[in-house]
């Protein structure tokens, strides 16, 4: 109370938003995935060696491939089917389990679900996502096969806030790994989705650690502390 009483003033000479909180306090955090496990079960073990210090209060999926991994973490998996005809439904019973938990952020972990404009915006700056960096060019089911039949020479990933304009949001975290025609197109998912897992982690990293801040449509993100992430430097 006396520190956000000696900051006021400050506060109100720059038009600041601001906030104080305790490290010791994880972040409740709900996962979000579909068929596609690399970064559910990346996070999951980052998450059990306290390399990824948040409390996964749920984990939410439209499939059933993950269902025993999850339990297995003793953390309550929901399947919630989603289709054109149920997809308000199927939102309306995501964002229950988001409330009921007092969940502070939500990971889209390859989800590969479209979020509703609405739920995007109540959302706001809470919705993480990852995807690979080939957007807009390698576009549908496999685009790593498109990028080996092209050529490429990087791939890479990018973690961005959730938006309603799809895979536009303000961007956390980019990374990307070299190739060449030596490697396979089973390299190149092998690859992608190493630097999915990564960039995701560090994406999360930075939120939970609040360093990641929006800024109209960019995002300031601020350096990890020396020795701090150096759990996060894995594979």
């Amino acid at each position: 109370d006396i520190l956000s009483e000696g900051f006021a003033k400050i506060r109100a000479d720059f038009n600041m938003e601001y906030g104080f909180y305790d490290e010791a306090e994880k972040m409740k955090v709900v996962i979000m995935v579909s068929r596609f496990g690399h970064c559910l079960n990346d996070l999951l073990y980052r998450w059990r060696i306290g390399a990824l210090p948040i409390d996964i209060v749920a984990v939410i999926s439209n499939h059933f491939e993950y269902q025993k991994v999850v339990v297995n973490h003793d953390i309550p998996f929901h399947h919630i089917r989603v289709t054109k005809e149920n997809k308000p439904e199927a939102e309306a019973r995501q964002m229950a389990i988001i409330e009921e938990t007092n969940a502070d952020l939500i990971v889209l972990a390859r989800y590969m679900q479209v979020l509703s404009d609405e739920m995007c915006r109540k959302m706001s700056g809470r919705i993480i996502n990852i995807h690979h960096s080939f957007l807009p060019s390698f576009k549908g089911a496999n685009p790593y096969k498109q990028a080996f039949e092209r050529g490429v020479k990087l791939i890479g990933a990018t973690s961005h806030y959730v938006t309603a304009d799809l895979d536009e949001g303000p961007i956390i975290d980019q990374d990307t790994v070299r190739v060449s025609h030596a490697q396979s197109p089973a390299d190149y998912v092998s690859l992608g989705r190493d630097v999915e897992s990564q960039v995701l982690s560090r994406a999360i990293h930075a939120h939970i650690h609040r360093r990641a801040f929006l800024n109209g449509n960019k995002t300031v993100v601020f350096p990890a502390s020396p020795g701090s992430y150096a759990s996060e430097r894995m594979g």
